[in-house]
């Protein structure tokens, strides 16, 4: 059977997790985005650390179906409860804090589909910045002790209309959690091997079918890491929240993506450009050759932890970021949705003045790192 290690290259690296189990244990656990790749894994790793009870919030209900059947049949101890809802919905978000009271929230619900989100801004803006303002003002009014914003790659030098939600989201987050009582974590990492959406179900998919293989340019890299090494870096970032940090995971070496297509070819037992063509499709809209964990306006330090980098943020004006999320609220609630997207990047480029400018990944000998 072929694993993730198999793919990525190297072997999974083990992390433990004494402070996470001790930090989650008897608590009420809020996940949302509960029954996609890294939510669902979220809550498989915190059932087993003994929460209180766990919030499975999703809008999917066949996803959210799911991971609550595997979660009660794995860990019928712990109080499973499966919420549908739309991190849109400020109502609905009210009724479950006050119902739950949560102490602890994951917040992994977003939309992330590069390419798709160019031609679906508004949805993105509405779901990437004004959701996530919408649980984090439940997480504060509701007195949470810790908010964990699940931010990307695609965030740093913006080159899309996802990532650019994904940085202001950032921002205002770090901004709507100065003095106050909950504290503030965005973890920022890169792609993840087997997620939904991610290259290697298709590459998997494209083989069955005896090829060809797509990729978009002979170039691409990219960082990856396992789901389980990216949830249990999430959990162990937690333990270390301050209030108001940018926890960044080291992903290693960034791999090609053509690379990759290759490894997985050989793994099935058959040769690339023989068995299996590989074709170039060029690079889709809102994609980069290569992306990067953080800015060069960015300060990094180390961590105790080898693997966990602390970011300083980059300054910015709150009275801009304020203008420029009101600006997006208005347009998307007012406005032909269909026509946006041009209006949006304008206004995120008026507000981030690195997008959508790509550049290259630094290389990991230029990064920070506790060899």
């Amino acid at each position: 059977m072929i694993t993730m290690e198999d793919i990525l290259g190297r072997e999974s690296v083990p992390i433990q997790l004494h402070e996470a189990a001790e930090f989650v244990q008897g608590k009420a656990i809020l996940v949302t985005g509960a029954g996609g790749s890294i939510g669902s894994e979220l809550c498989k790793q915190i059932s087993g650390f003994h929460p209180e009870k766990i919030i499975l919030l999703g809008h999917g209900e066949n996803s959210i179906y799911n991971i609550e059947s595997e979660l009660k049949n794995k860990f019928p101890e712990i109080d499973v409860e499966a919420v549908i809802a739309d991190i849109q919905d400020k109502k609905r978000l009210n009724d479950v804090f006050s119902h739950y009271r949560p102490k602890i929230i994951f917040h992994a619900a977003a939309h992330k589909h590069v390419p798709m989100m160019e031609n679906n801004a508004s949805e993105a803006v509405k779901n990437n910045i004004f959701g996530t303002r919408n649980v984090a003002q439940c997480a504060i009014s509701y007195k949470a002790e810790c908010f964990v914003f699940i931010s990307s790659d695609k965030a740093v030098r913006s080159s899309s209309v996802m990532g650019a939600t994904k940085r202001l989201a950032e921002f205002m987050l770090l901004n709507m959690g100065k003095s106050q009582a909950t504290k503030f974590l965005i973890v920022r990492f890169g792609n993840v091997l087997g997620s939904r959406g991610s290259v290697v179900p298709l590459f998997k998919r494209q083989i069955e079918d005896g090829g060809p293989v797509t990729v978009t340019h002979p170039d691409m890299v990219r960082y990856f890491m396992t789901i389980s090494e990216a949830v249990q870096l999430v959990l162990l970032a937690v333990t270390m929240a301050q209030g108001g940090e940018i926890l960044i995971l080291d992903m290693g070496k960034p791999v090609k993506i053509l690379d990759l297509a290759h490894r997985l070819i050989r793994l099935t037992g058959l040769e690339p450009d023989k068995d299996i063509q590989i074709v170039y499709t060029g690079i889709r809209p809102g994609e980069k050759l290569a992306e990067q964990l953080f800015s060069p306006e960015e300060k990094i330090n180390k961590t105790k932890h080898d693997f966990i980098f602390a970011c300083e943020p980059a300054e910015f004006s709150n009275e801009n970021l304020l203008t420029t999320i009101s600006s997006l609220e208005k347009m998307v609630s007012s406005e032909n949705t269909f026509d946006l997207s041009e209006k949006i990047r304008s206004v995120t480029g008026q507000f981030l003045a690195e997008y959508p400018i790509g550049t290259v990944s630094r290389r990991r000998e230029d990064r920070p790192a506790n060899e």
